[in-house]
């Protein structure tokens, strides 16, 4: 059909994303896609399950982006239902199988793009695999809980307070169940650190959620065939439903066979473009998504961070380049935001620890604000941490807990880190207020100040 073929493995964000960008640059007689999606669904928002799950999103179809036959008809040959089940770099093909049938065949490539994902982690403890323990990463997954919730359902435990936990028990509380949260960690949301932790765990047993910190789980109990209680070193939690919120681990099981290069979380490593393993008989293999490595350009190391804002760039950086265009993905500051009923939760550049780990010395400062001006109605508080390096007062790390539009203040700060801003020229900024928006100092600019006087009082 065409001169080149392209394979695609996954057809979520970063996969459907390289070959929509590559169709827009090379027509069907110069480039075939092939695109490999072992799930009956493809570019679907798997952010959204959670609402999904609540019922603030009114079914499956409304985290669709696009159908299988939209991209059909762009010229994608899209496969769904079927797995790639190996790789071989010498003869260029891929081993794939259809679910539904077993029939098993081989697909050639000229290039070949690894978006595989990455799936929730499951501890290899007795009962994980029962009926009532839920994964969420996928649309398949979400349907399955929802399916499984039932009326006479009224207890739900979260394993795991991440951003997958804390989003899962508001789902379940939505969904009028009483809900515990069982987390190894001091406090949950472990992506802050624990001062701004415990402000979580506080809101979250203001709302009615069982938080328990620091408790191991050894198993599920399972009664009559299917999960009745989640059993830790401290004691057993009954439970009609368990929802797994212990996070991800990049997919790679193919990468490792065909042996590609990963790094110390197992992701594919690459370079700027998205290329894997150039030379060495790798050469036209790219990855993008939650199966990736990416730089983080404040501590300067390679992380894994699971997110669809990534995934999405990586996808079109990946496109680009198979469409002869040149593009790269420099990095993250591994900003993210979630919520828990009406709490917000923002965080940006480094914890406390992964600026000593990365051989950082410095400063904090922790101020008290409010979203909006204080006489203004609805004005509530919420709390900014700011990081920030000895003597020079470059910016670090930002945490962000409150109500009233906390979360996405967080955008600011991920601004500074990227242009590597110092916590003084961050207090000149020229932010937009109004009342009803914001106090005359913006609570980042009133972080800031404090951080810069902390700085120099060190110096």
């Amino acid at each position: 059909m065409g001169n080149e073929r392209l394979v695609v493995i996954g057809g979520d964000a970063a996969g459907m994303s390289a070959a929509s960008q590559a169709r827009r640059r090379r027509g069907e007689d110069d480039l075939e896609i092939v695109v490999i999606e072992r799930g009956r669904f493809a570019s679907y928002s798997a952010c959204g399950i959670p609402y999904l799950v609540s019922g603030d999103v009114d079914g499956p179809d409304a985290l669709i982006a696009r159908t299988p036959d939209e991209h059909r008809r762009r010229g994608i040959d899209l496969r769904l239902g079927v797995e790639a089940e190996g790789l071989d770099l010498d003869r260029r093909t891929v081993e794939i199988r259809d679910l539904a049938t077993g029939r098993a065949d081989r697909v050639g490539f000229d290039h070949l793009v690894l978006a595989t994902g990455a799936v929730p982690i499951r501890p290899p403890l007795p009962g994980m695999d029962a009926p009532g323990v839920h994964g969420v990463q996928t649309l398949e997954d979400a349907r399955e809980l929802i399916d499984w919730l039932a009326p006479e359902h009224r207890r739900a435990v979260v394993v795991g307070g991440g951003y997958i936990g804390i989003e899962m028990a508001e789902a379940m509380v939505r969904k009028g169940l009483a809900v515990t949260v069982v987390d190894r960690s001091v406090q949950p949301m472990s992506t802050l650190d624990p001062d701004m932790g415990a402000l979580v765990h506080e809101a979250m047993e203001g709302m009615d959620i069982d938080v328990v910190t620091e408790t191991e789980v050894v198993g599920i109990e399972v009664t009559d065939g299917r999960a009745s209680a989640v059993l830790t070193a401290d004691g057993r939690f009954p439970a009609d439903i368990v929802v797994l919120g212990l996070g991800v681990r990049p997919a790679t099981e193919l990468a490792r066979a065909a042996g590609l290069p990963l790094g110390a979380s197992g992701g594919l490593t690459t370079d700027l473009r998205m290329r894997v393993g150039v030379g060495g008989g790798a050469e036209g293999i790219w990855a993008g998504g939650d199966c990736v490595e990416v730089l983080d350009l404040v501590s300067g190391r390679r992380r894994h961070i699971a997110l669809g804002t990534h995934a999405n760039k990586h996808g079109r950086v990946i496109g680009a380049n198979i469409g002869g265009d040149y593009a790269t993905f420099p990095g993250v500051v591994g900003t993210a935001v979630s919520k828990v009923c009406d709490l917000e939760i923002g965080r940006t550049g480094l914890r406390e620890k992964d600026a000593a780990a990365a051989g950082f010395e410095f400063v904090t400062a922790t101020v008290e604000s409010t979203g909006r001006a204080g006489y203004y109605p609805g004005a509530r508080s919420m709390r900014v941490k700011m990081i920030a390096e000895r003597i020079t007062g470059r910016l670090l790390g930002v945490q962000i807990v409150g109500r009233d539009g906390a979360a996405k203040r967080i955008d600011t700060a991920a601004v500074a880190l990227t242009h590597r801003m110092t916590v003084e020229e961050i207090t000149s900024l020229d932010l937009g207020y109004a009342p009803p928006f914001s106090p005359v100092w913006d609570p980042i600019l009133v972080a800031a100040r404090k951080a810069a006087q902390r700085v120099a009082e060190d110096r």
